[in-house]
């Protein structure tokens, strides 16, 4: 039997993008996809993984100089560190690390595909120019985002393959022990409430209730993903990534009570990485009583992240419209988008 004619290299394969993108490749048949993470993974029919430790520039060389066949590289993977300084090195150098092992042996590679997303605007900053354009000026760095897509330009100069980067916002969508997952975030949060009997009060700042905001479905940033690496109108270009509405958590959080049978109270500023951190009791008593898969709370960890995303007291959006005008279809109404994450969350048996 001859080989599939693509092969998909994900990198950060149990990160939230990387883990919706391999699913939808397995849903469209015709991909062969090998996994990049440091844990590994469970091989599946047209999937494989292997363990590799991207900061170690030998070990990248060794456990991927044998990736011949790959033809298109989808990096996502993001190395966490307390400032925007200590960010750049360890995430630039494993993107170079990936590139400098396989681009070389791979004589088919058609195209690189970089996760980005909006601190390129400055977003973790503070307030910043909205909606953001692809346009828009880069502010002082450091920033790594910007620092691997020069990278990128730079290394694809005179090559056959091309690049392209995405920039999402705020990502929700099924993944399991990763810390950046609201939708994670919220669903647990909101289950506990419910196992609690009390009503479900929005976890930031009054400020942050009623800024203006978008998302984006990791199942629709996974399509986006596809559409850039294998769109000659995609092709060494950067691109907006959301749902393609705006919203208020103000209108919105009261739909979200509704969807797990919740009444809503009043906002009530709180640190979810104290109030949750004692709640391991309580999610083991949750998972006996409901039957649901046996997940170590342990590796329910986006609280951090759901905190900062709670927290942001400013407008929080980018113009999609450019991957639009360039062929990208993708948009989903955001309150389908959370309700449909829930669901999925509940399938799954993560939540009752």
């Amino acid at each position: 039997m001859s080989s599939p004619k693509n092969v998909a290299l994900v990198v950060g394969a149990h990160g939230i993008a990387g883990l919706n993108l391999i699913e939808h490749l397995e849903s469209l048949g015709g991909w062969e996809v090998i996994g990049l993470s440091r844990r590994g993974g469970e091989p599946r029919a047209g999937v494989r993984f292997l363990p590799v430790d991207l900061l170690d520039a030998a070990d990248s060389r060794e456990k991927l100089s044998g990736l011949t066949q790959v033809t298109h590289i989808f990096y996502a993977a993001y190395q966490d560190r307390p400032t925007p300084a200590e960010l750049v090195a360890p995430n630039v150098a494993m993107l170079v690390n990936v590139v400098n092992a396989v681009e070389p042996v791979a004589r088919g590679l058609q195209h690189i595909n970089l996760m980005q997303g909006y601190k390129v605007y400055g977003a973790h900053l503070g307030p910043f120019k909205t909606p953001a354009r692809e346009t828009d000026a880069h502010h002082m760095p450091p920033e790594f985002n910007v620092e691997q897509q020069d990278f990128l330009e730079q290394r694809q100069q005179g090559k056959a393959w091309t690049w392209s980067a995405l920039r999402p916002s705020v990502v929700v969508g099924y993944a399991m022990g990763t810390p950046m997952n609201a939708g994670l975030a919220i669903s647990v949060y909101a289950s506990m409430s419910k196992e609690l009997g009390i009503p479900l009060r929005f976890p930031g700042p009054p400020s942050a209730y009623d800024i203006l905001m978008d998302v984006t479905d990791a199942r629709l940033l996974a399509h986006a993903m596809l559409w850039a690496a294998t769109s000659p109108k995609a092709a060494n270009q950067a691109f907006n990534i959301n749902n393609g509405d705006q919203f208020r958590w103000s209108e919105l959080w009261p739909k979200i009570a509704r969807m797990f049978g919740l009444e809503v109270a009043p906002p009530l500023p709180m640190s979810l990485i104290d109030v949750m951190a004692d709640k391991a009791p309580l999610w083991d008593a949750m998972v006996a009583k409901h039957g649901l898969a046996p997940n170590p709370y342990r590796d329910i960890n986006p609280w951090r992240h759901a905190q900062g995303v709670f927290s942001i007291n400013f407008d929080f959006l980018a113009d999609p419209s450019k991957a639009r005008r360039h062929g990208f279809p993708g948009h989903i109404e955001t309150e389908a988008s959370f309700r449909e994450v829930f669901a999925d969350y509940r399938r799954r048996k993560v939540i009752p």
